[in-house]
């Protein structure tokens, strides 16, 4: 009974003691590699915002929850993971939103992210993502984040496409990167096929060396491409 309580006594005690440790400056870590949106420093001030300084000072004050909601107050991050390790040391993991494309409005810019969720842009850093116009509704958001999932994935698409236009009749038009062509893709109908035809002309016009000649590639009629040459000193 003794020896029982003896070790009932020091768990205790190691418990109490554990809990009274103090807690180390926050150790801040991005899962996707470098902080890009959101710095270090701004991670910080949102924890500090969160809790008075003097109450995390030890782990029995810390409320990881109320930690984790404060930095989620920021429109950049995606998730936020809080923790104390055995040493004492608090833990930040942080998951930032990932921007598919910029939108255009008017003089206004913001994000499209791939949850298909508006995000601001961001004064630390500027996405390489392709430029949308065209946007008038949250109609052409979700005809936009639709765009993302069955033709954005696509591994070519991705290298080509560096614009894209939603047109008042919410057909796509999409700006190139290889031959500075506009391709009228249509409405979102019978994607793959369009894929499929894009990437046979681009392979047919890279392999002869044609792809400068023309301007214009629509692929939105069935069975055929239709491309408009350039006019002459263009």
């Amino acid at each position: 009974m003794f020896f029982l309580m003896l070790l009932i006594g020091l768990f205790s005690f190691s418990q109490y003691r554990n809990a009274k440790r103090k807690v180390s400056k926050p150790s801040i870590r991005f899962k996707e590699g470098d902080n890009l949106f959101i710095t270090r420093k701004e991670v910080n001030k949102l924890l500090i915002q969160s809790y008075d300084n003097t109450k995390i000072s030890t782990k029995e004050n810390l409320n990881l929850k109320v930690l984790e909601k404060g930095i989620l107050k920021s429109e950049m991050i995606e998730n936020a993971e809080v923790y104390v390790s055995v040493d004492g040391k608090l833990q930040v993991e942080i998951t930032q939103r990932k921007p598919i494309f910029r939108i255009k409005v008017n003089d206004a810019s913001y994000y499209l992210d791939d949850k298909g969720k508006k995000m601001p842009l961001s004064k630390n850093y500027a996405a390489r993502v392709p430029i949308v116009t065209g946007v008038q509704s949250d109609l052409n958001i979700k005809q936009l984040y639709s765009f993302y999932k069955k033709v954005w994935k696509d591994a070519f698409m991705q290298k080509q496409i560096i614009g894209i236009n939603i047109t008042n009749t919410d057909e796509f038009e999409l700006k190139t990167r290889i031959g500075n062509h506009v391709i009228e893709f249509g409405k979102l109908q019978r994607v793959a096929e369009k894929l499929q035809k894009i990437k046979v002309f681009y392979k047919k016009a890279l392999a002869d060396n044609t792809y400068n000649k023309y301007k214009k590639i629509n692929v939105k009629y069935r069975n055929q491409v239709v491309c408009t040459k350039k006019e002459l000193g263009s």
